[in-house]
């Protein structure tokens, strides 16, 4: 299985309920590959040094919520440069045409002119492509906005397949672990974003608890006094009781029996959430106190992707007619 994640912005409560909590569990499950591709994140203007301080910080909480280093695959993607490499071949085997179909590209490039945007964001699906076959992964989770790239993934794969043989594995997109879909707290229509432009209505995971408390008592609910799930009538409300739920393991309709008024319920979610994200606080604290245990889970981490990597790049170099090393 392979999973990756750009390096970019702070993680929030909706990006750990929605899916990282399920990598920890997923690691035990399968042969788990965990990628920082920040690579990927160079497709738009980036400070060096703020980059740099956001992959390690990423990789530091993703180690903070508990994935293994001895268990999964978890590397940062520029430290294995069979990445790029197999990414130019399949990009000598993907077609403009199908590039320019790729809907993010239209959509992000139409802000600022497809004039004026980065050839790699035109080309990154074929990077994300060269990701995923580098692994032999047959399972990649992938939410609605990637299905796209995914396909195209399965079609330069098989493309390069027909032409040199069988292979890449031609990997087939798994439905992600139900996460919970974590609404803005200042907008409860929208979801959780690390882009929002409501800072008050996203929790960061690694918000103080004063914050955390403030932000949901000050959270948008309803001027209905009742307090009742209905996620499409009180959307504002039935996002704290989502909250509520996941943080003391129970459902929604059982929280939301448990109040009259808005007040306590909000009072109640916050301190759960505080005491939620409490561990993954203290353990992220610990990490940055010592970071020679993030690089040494890099290195681990590189040298262990590099092993799997490595001889996929062989045979699609050996293939394509290139001399060997």
């Amino acid at each position: 299985m392979f999973s990756g994640i750009q390096p970019s912005g702070d993680v929030h409560l909706g990006n750990y309920l929605g899916a990282l909590r399920h990598w920890v569990a997923d690691q035990y499950e399968n042969d788990a590959f965990y990628c920082v591709v920040d690579l990927h994140a160079l497709t738009v203007p980036q400070d060096p040094a703020e980059l740099r301080r956001q992959t390690l910080d990423l990789v530091a909480i993703l180690l903070a919520i508990g994935l293994d280093p001895e268990v999964c695959t978890l590397f940062v993607q520029s430290h294995v440069p069979e990445h790029t490499e197999l990414a130019w071949l399949l990009e000598c085997t993907a077609s403009m045409g199908e590039l320019r179909r790729m809907t993010q590209f239209k959509e992000k490039a139409g802000r600022g002119g497809e004039e004026t945007a980065r050839v790699g964001l035109f080309a990154y699906p074929v990077l994300m492509a060269a990701d995923i076959l580098l692994y032999d992964a047959d399972r990649v989770p992938v939410g609605d906005d990637q299905r796209q790239h995914l396909e195209l993934t399965r079609d330069l794969a098989q493309r390069f397949n027909h032409r040199y043989g069988e292979l890449f594995v031609v990997p087939k997109a798994a439905i992600p672990r139900t996460g919970a879909r974590i609404m803005d707290l200042q907008d409860p229509t929208k979801k959780m974003s690390k882009s929002s432009e409501s800072p008050q209505g996203t929790v960061l995971l690694l918000d103080e608890p004063a914050v955390i408390e403030r932000k949901i008592k000050r959270a948008v609910t309803d001027s209905e006094p009742d307090v009742r799930y209905d996620p499409d009538a009180k959307p504002g409300l039935s996002n704290l009781i989502d909250l509520l739920a996941i943080a003391t393991d129970r459902t929604p309709m059982e929280v939301a029996a448990a109040y009259t008024q808005y007040g306590p319920l909000k009072r109640d979610c916050a301190a759960a959430v505080v005491e939620l994200v409490r561990p993954v606080q203290e353990r992220y604290r610990e990490l940055t106190e010592d970071p020679n245990t993030v690089t040494k889970a890099l290195q681990r981490g590189a040298e262990k992707a590099h092993e799997v990597a490595a001889p996929t790049l062989k045979r699609a170099r050996d293939a394509t007619g290139l001399l060997p090393r």
